[in-house]
């Protein structure tokens, strides 16, 4: 008796996985944020386009959109980035309670390390070099400026009341006068820095203008 063969079974092959369109939802927004903010801080708003920011982020345009919304969105987000990182890096020094000569000699020598930072060159203040251009037409934006603003120069009067608590700047020192110089400084050697104004230069800027704010301290 003949056994006859058992027919082959088909391959079936198993079905290919779906395309995914653009970059997946799990890119990592922070770094890209991160990137986006380099480039808006390098470049500015205008002249930064959304290729230039894809490029950056390595993200394509659909995933940009999906994540951040569309150019003005990211500019914000990247602004408030900045700011979050600057409350950081500048709090500690604000909040040490030391002399207030030293205090500010502190307090300037950590701007200057943020300004004057950058692959490219010294990229100085966000809010001054890039975001107070942008608050002219967009309500938004002028009134982050005019927040980081104020808040700058509350932190200044604070140091300047504490100090005159203690005795070292005369009674008829103004905290809120003081601070708005303090903050006066701080916006001039964010321009200067961008404009590659040397750190010695800058520093000794720096030094006469707290000579000015506390010379008649004891």
């Amino acid at each position: 008796m003949v056994q006859k063969s058992k027919p082959p079974v088909p391959r079936v092959d198993s079905p290919a996985p779906p395309k995914r369109r653009g970059r997946p939802r799990a890119y990592e927004p922070d770094v890209a944020l991160g990137k986006a903010l380099d480039l808006f801080r390098k470049d500015g708003f205008a002249a930064t386009s959304l290729d230039d920011l894809s490029a950056a982020t390595g993200m394509n345009r659909p995933s940009l959109y999906g994540a951040f919304g569309d150019k003005r969105e990211l500019f914000i987000k990247s602004y408030r980035r900045y700011r979050d990182d600057a409350r950081v890096a500048m709090g500690n020094v604000f909040r040490d309670e030391l002399p207030i000569r030293k205090r500010l000699e502190r307090i300037y020598a950590v701007a200057l390390d943020i300004y004057l930072s950058g692959e490219s060159g010294p990229r100085g203040c966000f809010t001054v070099m890039t975001a107070a251009s942008e608050a002219v037409h967009d309500p938004d934006i002028r009134a982050m400026v005019m927040e980081g603003f104020t808040e700058l120069d509350k932190a200044f009067a604070a140091c300047f009341r504490l100090a005159k608590e203690k005795g070292e700047l005369p009674e008829g020192a103004d905290p809120a006068v003081l601070a708005q110089i303090a903050s006066a400084t701080i916006h001039t050697i964010a321009i200067r820095s961008r404009a590659r104004t040397p750190r010695k230069e800058l520093e000794a800027l720096v030094n006469g203008a707290i000579g000015v704010m506390v010379g008649a301290a004891k």
